[in-house]
């Protein structure tokens, strides 16, 4: 396993790498050499113990992207000689990624792959994990000032800047952006369930003129982490939590699989009040998926199709809130969706017609529509016909009233 930690000036990656390094076992992988030709572990790493930083702050030691060498050296340097023993030096991050494939099973943890090339080579592989560490801005300027000397807040919030949209930015701060995929930390679904995106991060090849800022790099991040604990023991206390080196991490066991393909398949939805996902499963296959929305032929919830969820009904006495006038809802459930696509093929292949002997109401009626059927036949008459026969005629669903000899 591979963990990168990139994020701004102050925010406390170094204090991550020391934490998965004294709990987890993780080695510490760093690029660049003097003589340029990489070492690993051993006496070849005694400069590095000349830094004077004891801070117990939860922060960086410094930003790679500021002074990297000077930064890594000073947090190889502040945690003694067990880990600057055990600290990895290599040249190139192609040797690392190298080295790394063939110790996969190790743990390791870096500062400093930051760059698109670089993230875009490891992030096909399995073993990596890219975790963002965030904090507030003047808790950040206050760590860094600590760790480097006072800088005024105007310097701090330049170098911020920099670091976040590169040097490359125009002075009147238009640059060309790459596209970046819809991200959000994969550790954190919001009250909706739908936050988590399964496709969060893209394959896509880097941009041909990358900027070569911390933002665009956003859309590699596996799991963002918002640091705004005030010591290391509150910090270490949240990070036991997220339990970083876990594997599901790497590839999500079965229920964290199906609850995300939930989460995607939602996105599908078009019902104006809520977007719901639903996958149906057995022995671990998928049998079907499904989404809340008007069934196939009619108009899409969120283009007027439903009254009731567009609060359009003719009566609302009740209201249309939460679990109120449900019999007035063209609306078919995520759960009713997946159900119904499990026997759909079946159905729509052979043009099934359904018997009825009383017409079927409107929650019946769109998942008819939903199933494929193309024709109905009943004899007796409901109290909303005309409604269903309305929906009948949108969806191309023939409809017939028979009557049966005495």
């Amino acid at each position: 396993m591979l963990i990168a930690l990139i994020g701004p000036p102050g925010a406390g990656k170094a204090s991550v790498a020391q934490f998965l390094a004294q709990e987890h076992g993780f080695r510490l992988i760093t690029l660049g050499s003097s003589d340029g030709q990489g070492s690993i572990a051993g006496s070849s790493h005694a400069p590095l113990a000349d830094s004077k930083s004891t801070s117990k702050d939860p922060s960086d030691i410094g930003s790679s992207h500021a002074t990297p060498k000077d930064s890594l050296h000073a947090f190889v340097g502040s945690q003694g000689a067990s880990l600057a023993e055990s600290t990895i030096q290599l040249p190139n991050s192609k040797t690392m990624l190298d080295y790394v494939t063939d110790r996969w099973n190790d743990r390791f943890v870096t500062l400093d792959l930051t760059t698109f090339s670089d993230l875009d080579a490891f992030i096909k592989r399995p073993f990596f994990l890219c975790v963002e560490v965030a904090g507030p801005l003047l808790m950040r300027w206050e760590r860094y000032s600590s760790k480097h000397g006072p800088i005024g807040l105007e310097d701090f919030v330049r170098l911020d800047d920099s670091v976040l949209y590169g040097s490359g930015s125009s002075p009147d701060g238009l640059t060309s952006r790459p596209m970046l995929s819809s991200k959000s930390s994969s550790s954190i679904v919001g009250g909706n369930g739908i936050v988590d995106n399964i496709a969060s991060i893209s394959l896509s090849p880097f941009p041909s003129n990358p900027v070569s800022g911390l933002t665009a790099l956003r859309r590699y991040t596996h799991l963002s982490i918002n640091n705004t604990h005030p010591n290391l023991d509150l910090l270490y206390e949240g990070l036991r939590t997220l339990d970083l080196p876990s594997n599901e991490r790497l590839r999500p066991g079965w229920d964290t699989y199906f609850l995300k393909l939930c989460n995607l398949a939602s996105l599908r939805s078009n019902c104006m009040k809520r977007r719901v996902g639903a996958v149906l499963v057995a022995t671990n296959r998928i049998l079907a998926t499904g989404y809340n929305g008007t069934p196939s032929g009619l108009r899409n919830c969120n283009q007027g199709g439903c009254a009731r969820c567009n609060n359009t009904l003719a009566s609302t006495s009740q209201g249309n809130g939460c679990g109120q006038n449900l019999e007035e809802c063209l609306c078919l459930h995520a759960e009713e969706n997946a159900l119904l696509e499990a026997g759909r093929g079946k159905i729509a292949s052979e043009g099934a017609t359904m018997y009825c002997n009383t017409c079927p109401c409107l929650r019946c009626a769109v998942k008819i529509v939903q199933m494929g059927i193309r024709r109905v036949v009943y004899q007796l008459e409901y109290g909303m016909d005309q409604r269903t026969k309305g929906i009948f005629k949108e969806a191309g669903v023939e409809i017939l009233q028979f009557h049966l000899d005495a």
